[in-house]
């Protein structure tokens, strides 16, 4: 994987809009779950790519390093062979202040190659520097956005608890409107006072039924009376 192709991915993703993902899912928390799912994923894989180009960043600096220092080294050797030669030619020998003047020589050329490569690498490293900042700062954001897909999730999670447990209320509810339990109620209350009725009817009946026989018994008396008072008149005439 190249360092532009994570850069871009993890630009991508710092990027992404959550509000606009859910808006288009069918199952919102279905959704976050995969995305908490991929989004750790990707963030495991972001951080081994740019654990691998700090790597190369450190290497190119220490390289860096060993060339300063190197060019410093070559420095001091052709520095160190150029006052022998000197001492050398003063002292009449001239064959071997040649040679070290021509060692000298070699150590400036040494040092030359090590100050280009080290002039060379300079904007590499300053361009890998600029790329791995961008990085930990896109994997920075990519963390707190795992963390917004968590916090959205568990929002969610608990939002659709309450409406379910609202809907079963007002299903209870709607169940009590319409099986009343007060109507039943009504209901047997009606069928007492019928049988009140009833037995009230049935005292009256009775009630009634006594009377005539009073009625009876009354005039039976009467008759009796009559019947007595003939037998005392014709027993007197």
């Amino acid at each position: 994987m190249s360092k532009q192709t994570v850069l871009g991915r993890v630009t991508q993703l710092a990027k992404a809009n959550i509000n606009a993902l859910l808006d288009q899912a069918e199952d919102p928390q279905k959704m976050l779950d995969q995305l908490i799912r991929d989004y750790t994923a990707n963030i495991a894989e972001a951080e081994q790519a740019v654990a691998a180009t700090i790597g190369n960043l450190r290497l190119m600096e220490q390289d860096h390093r060993e060339d300063v220092a190197a060019a410093g080294e070559w420095g001091g050797k052709a520095l160190a062979a150029s006052r022998k030669a000197d001492e050398l030619r003063a002292a009449g020998s001239a064959a071997e202040a040649d040679r070290f003047d021509t060692l000298a020589k070699v150590a400036l050329g040494r040092q030359l190659r090590s100050e280009r490569e080290a002039k060379a690498a300079e904007p590499v490293i300053a361009a890998q520097t600029e790329v791995v900042d961008r990085l930990k700062s896109g994997l920075d954001r990519m963390k707190e956005k795992l963390a917004e897909l968590r916090a959205k999730r568990d929002e969610l999670v608990a939002r659709a608890k309450s409406a379910e447990a609202q809907n079963r209320m007002m299903d209870a509810v709607k169940s009590v409107d319409v099986l009343d339990p007060t109507s039943e109620i009504g209901r047997f209350e009606d069928k007492v006072r019928r049988e009140e009725a009833r037995a009230m009817g049935k005292q009256e009946l009775a009630a009634s039924s006594l009377d005539a026989q009073f009625e009876q018994l009354d005039s039976l008396g009467d008759s009796a009376e009559v019947e007595a008072r003939l037998a005392a008149l014709k027993t007197s005439s």
